[in-house]
């Protein structure tokens, strides 16, 4: 009898939800289970981006806050054109939209979700950092984000986290920075 491979745990960072208002989105969230603060940036750019074989990049928004130890994103497309936001919402349609997991060894991870017959949707580098969605509806109900971990983005999200830990909803602004 053959032991059985061995599995390595891939633990989930991020929820992210495609919302249609993130000032709104935030404040619900913060009321609702006091998540925040929110770092926000506004009509974000990737320095390259590839969208199902094309490098047609929509207008989006992005908010990052805590919860607990995950972080919440905030989703909202300005704009129709295609991308893996509006594969599962039309326009005026938000829910949940993706988990995603940090990877240090970004390419074998991208093969390995390939070589398990997930479709890479989206592959994008921005800010110093890799990061592919793979559609895994039929597994999570969403997509699947891969996101690399390298040392400047891990201090950014351990700001946001502290950030986290010492925020008082209610009293403090729910949003830590806009860009």
């Amino acid at each position: 009898m053959s032991a059985a491979p061995i599995i390595e745990h891939r633990n989930w960072f991020q929820v992210a939800y495609l919302v249609n208002d993130i000032d709104a989105a935030i404040a619900k969230w913060t009321d609702l289970f006091g998540a925040g603060p929110f770092a926000v940036t506004h009509h974000h750019k990737t320095d390259r981006f590839m969208y199902r074989g094309t490098d047609a990049e929509a207008d989006v928004s992005y908010a990052f806050g805590y919860l607990g130890d995950t972080m919440i994103q905030f989703i909202q497309q300005h704009d129709e054109t295609p991308s893996i936001y509006r594969d599962m919402y039309a326009a005026g349609e938000e829910g949940y939209h993706h988990v995603a997991y940090l990877v240090h060894d970004f390419e074998a991870e991208y093969s390995r979700l390939e070589s398990m017959g997930f479709t890479p949707a989206c592959r994008l580098y921005a800010d110093g950092v890799d990061a592919a969605y793979f559609d895994t509806r039929d597994v999570t109900g969403g997509f699947t984000e891969i996101h690399g971990d390298p040392p400047h983005i891990m201090g950014t999200f351990a700001v946001w986290r502290r950030a986290h830990e010492m925020y008082r909803p209610g009293v403090d602004d729910p949003v830590l920075r806009r860009k």
